[in-house]
């Protein structure tokens, strides 16, 4: 309460200072830039190096994908013109865009497609499905590529149009033909604005001016799945974690728009004349408990088991949300609400009666030594912070010996790629968040890979859960899908590469100036001052 008061204060002073009039050369520079708080800083230039979403919005504004998802998440052609698909689904052949080219002034060839799709198809997890049932892969001229399967992959489209969790970004040939496990530094991109090296400043500022050289596409702007426009000749990320001091500035308008709105400040956004609160993404976001399965404790399926007695998620849930339930919601299962996978299968493990006497019981029967637990606890991210500290506590209670590892969210990304021991620089838990584009489906479920070392961050094996994921993928009908996802949800409770918990809703918040905000995904591409 006593922050809200705050900055209805120092929001009403802004608007008196704002009812002057401002200097002609300032009004032409607001005119021209978008000042955007996002979500995280961009700690990552390369957006196969991992998948914060403040790393994939930096993507989207420098680089294309060969598809791209309208408001409705049907897959359309982006720098792609088109394709065909013969000889009875194993052969695509793709034809891009006339005229597109990359910032350096370089054509856009199919061999840089080429390269960029084998980049991404050995990180992402739809791209390994993909890569494994390629026989071949080429350019045909400078415009034109096929990919020959050894097997049909239906997700086609879904996999080279992906928005998030590695999006299948087109690089220049040179940069994709880099070890996708080096993250490349320099930014030449394909997209409608262009990284300004010279005025980065970590933790504070990303700036892109727009690429006049850009040819967007020719349809009308739909999310991705349109034309890209840059309204805005130039685009500056305001890096600021701390909520209220995003407020503030919102209201006085020193930015234009605010991605993620702390829940306890939307009333008082929302009462300010000049600014706009809306849900952008009505997918929301899913927390988990990942674990890391390559080391003790949690390399014992029954210790992660154990902790299904003692897992509240409705603890996790109003420590950040509050007690508005219409802004989360708990008896998550492995996919998010958004998605028509969605079912209650096995939900008891996490329904039922709660009891940290009865998870400190299982570890006991588990053989659990005591080993101590490292949780990874990025403070400067603020649900991922208050979340960080439930989960700990939680963990404590029910009998483990965890500490949290606190640093900022640069250094969690860094440290949770780690493959080493917790005592050498790795971990073993820790709180993760994706959007219900990111989990719709076992296709794209980074959580529900369970082949190894080649997994996301925590590299479960299950060869269960890989088979029944082969199966949905093979599947002929939506309820032949949603039998197999049930299939998958009792398998969790067994195998325990995650646990969820829960799912919340986040609202945006811009000036009312800025028109043009595109539902499906926050991003500030299409957007102008009115």
């Amino acid at each position: 309460m006593h922050r809200r008061s705050l900055l209805t204060g120092l929001g009403a002073a802004g608007a008196l200072q704002l009812g002057r009039p401002a200097p002609a050369l300032a009004q032409g520079e607001a005119a021209h830039t978008l000042r955007f708080i996002p979500q995280a800083d961009v700690t990552s230039l390369d957006p196969m190096s991992t998948t914060s979403y403040g790393v994939r919005n930096h993507g989207h504004m420098c680089w294309d994908t060969l598809y791209g998802p309208d408001s409705r998440f049907t897959m359309r052609p982006q720098l792609a013109e088109g394709h065909v698909v013969e000889e009875d689904g194993l052969r695509w052949v793709f034809t891009l865009r006339p005229g597109i080219r990359f910032h350096d002034g370089e054509p856009v060839r199919a061999q840089d497609a080429v390269a960029s799709i084998a980049r991404w198809s050995a990180r992402d997890t739809l791209g390994q499905t993909l890569r494994a049932r390629t026989d071949s892969m080429r350019a045909l001229d400078d415009r034109r590529f096929e990919i020959r399967l050894k097997q049909r992959f239906g997700p086609m489209l879904d996999a080279l149009g992906k928005p998030s969790a590695y999006p299948c970004f087109i690089f220049p040939e040179r940069f994709a033909n880099v070890d996708p496990t080096r993250p490349f530094t320099e930014v030449v991109g394909s997209g409608p604005y262009r990284f300004v090296a010279e005025e980065r400043l970590s933790g504070a500022r990303v700036v892109y001016r727009k690429f006049t050289g850009y040819v967007p596409n020719p349809n009308p702007p739909n999310l991705l799945g349109g034309a890209k426009l840059a309204h805005f000749e130039r685009v500056e990320f305001r890096i600021m974690p701390d909520a209220g001091t995003a407020a503030s500035a919102l209201q006085a308008g020193e930015v234009d728009w605010y991605e993620q709105v702390a829940p306890d400040l939307r009333p008082v956004l929302q009462r300010h004349r000049d600014i706009t609160v809306e849900r952008v993404d009505a997918g929301g976001l899913m927390a988990s408990l990942r674990f890391n399965h390559l080391h003790p404790p949690f390399d014992n399926p029954a210790i992660r088991r154990a902790l299904l007695h003692s897992v509240t998620q409705s603890d996790f849930m109003s420590a950040i949300m509050g007690t508005d339930r219409a802004l989360w919601s708990d008896g998550i299962g492995a996919f998010p609400t958004s998605s028509p996978l969605a079912n209650d299968e096995g939900i008891s493990a996490l329904t039922g009666p709660r009891s940290f006497d009865a998870a400190r019981a299982a570890l006991r029967a588990a053989g659990y030594a005591n080993e101590k637990v490292t949780v990874l606890h990025p403070t400067d991210v603020v649900n991922n912070n208050t979340m960080t500290t439930v989960l700990t506590d939680a963990l404590q209670r029910s009998g483990l010996n965890a500490e949290s590892a606190t640093s900022d969210w640069g250094t969690v990304l860094q440290r949770r790629g780690r493959m080493n021991p917790p005592g050498e620089g790795g971990w073993n838990a820790l709180i993760v968040l994706f959007g219900g584009v990111d989990l719709a489906n076992p296709g794209v479920h980074p959580l529900l890979r369970g082949n190894g070392r080649s997994a996301w961050f925590g590299w479960p094996t299950s060869p269960a859960l890989e088979g029944m994921r082969d199966e949905w993928l093979d599947a002929g009908s939506l309820d032949q899908q949603k039998a197999i996802a049930r299939r998958i949800q009792a398998q969790v409770w067994q195998d325990t590469p995650f646990i969820p918990l829960g799912q919340y809703f986040v609202d945006s918040a811009w000036r009312r100036s800025i028109t043009g905000v595109q539902k499906g995904m926050t991003l500030p591409i299409n957007v102008r001052r009115a």
